[in-house]
């Protein structure tokens, strides 16, 4: 058994993040955002004091999210609520492109490694002061944290799982967020392409039947998960990106030395799990991937390898 050393960050109060979590979904941040969240605030340690501190992985648990969005009377879809910009010079609303935005109340459990003198400084009350002090100049989420609890450290052994559990329930009352890629997978064994795939998870169907004396009765379902298991809170999560063009240099790019490529969002399945239904650290930490053979860079937790490179569950 190992030991795991962790970082609580608790009941982050996110406000205005950006809810277009990629080009085709809106909703609870993508996971990259977090993930770039937790590795600009490694750097920003390294850089106070702590050169071989690594956050290597990232637990998210949803408490709230507020999505600012609104649904009129008779309405069928939901509309954005804008942000009001400055007027122009001829005293009119200049021309923007709208930006989904959400509040949050966000708990993150960062896992964290370092040689033991820095582990051993981390314990001390500087550390501390020194994460609140960086923490309350970050962006989250392209959101601004308002509010956070005090950091806590916690080591854990896997061979204590009653100290695991004891941990996960204290962020109830919150859901994690975990990778559900082998439902789309499973379908896309079945013969769905990966957008029919996807949308055939979140689709809730709709039917009637009509007894003898008239009185009619509603059914909703969804689609089953793998083995016939009732599906969770099943939602579309956009995890990295795929590159679509080959490595160079880019005019005018943000890094010279380091080389660029247009790439795409990557979308696959996910799903809100209550924390107190969470067995091991396993199933809620993410971590960094990369796949250069197939130009991926990815967001995903640790599950099986997948050897089919064509139906690997994501769109």
């Amino acid at each position: 058994m190992s030991t795991r050393r962790l970082l609580e960050l608790a009941h982050l109060n996110i406000h205005n993040a950006n809810a277009l979590s990629s080009p085709y979904t809106i909703g609870f941040p993508a996971m990259t955002a977090w993930l770039g969240f937790v590795h600009a605030l490694q750097r920003k340690l390294n850089a106070a004091g702590y050169p071989t501190l690594e956050l290597v992985a990232t637990g998210v648990f949803s408490h709230r999210c507020d999505l600012q969005t609104h649904q009129g009377p008779g309405d069928f879809v939901h509309s954005i609520i804008g942000t009001a910009n400055p007027l122009d010079k001829d005293g009119k609303r200049s021309a923007f492109i709208e930006e989904a935005r959400c509040h949050l109340d966000v708990s993150l459990l960062i896992e964290y490694q370092a040689q033991e003198s820095d582990e051993e400084r981390m314990q001390r009350p500087e550390f501390m002061a020194l994460l609140e002090q960086l923490l309350t100049r970050m962006k989250v989420a392209g959101g601004d944290l308002l509010s956070f609890n005090t950091p806590q450290l916690h080591v854990l052994d896997d061979s204590e799982p009653q100290a695991v559990r004891r941990l996960l329930l204290n962020l109830m009352p919150g859901f994690a967020l975990i990778e559900r890629r082998e439902l789309m997978q499973q379908a896309m064994e079945e013969g769905a392409d990966a957008l029919d795939a996807l949308l055939e998870y979140l689709t809730i169907h709709h039917s009637c039947e009509q007894n003898d004396t008239g009185e009619v009765t509603w059914r909703s379902q969804r689609k089953a998960g793998i083995e016939g298991e009732k599906p969770g809170w099943i939602v579309p999560i956009a995890t990295g990106f795929h590159g679509i063009s080959p490595l160079g240099l880019a005019k005018n790019q943000r890094d010279p030395d380091t080389p660029h490529r247009f790439a795409e969002s990557i979308v696959t399945l996910g799903e809100f799990r209550m924390a107190h239904r969470i067995h091991s650290l396993d199933e809620v930490l993410w971590h960094y991937h990369t796949d250069l053979n197939r130009d991926l860079y990815l967001c995903q937790q640790a599950q099986p390898e997948i050897t089919d490179t064509i139906n690997d569950g994501r769109y």
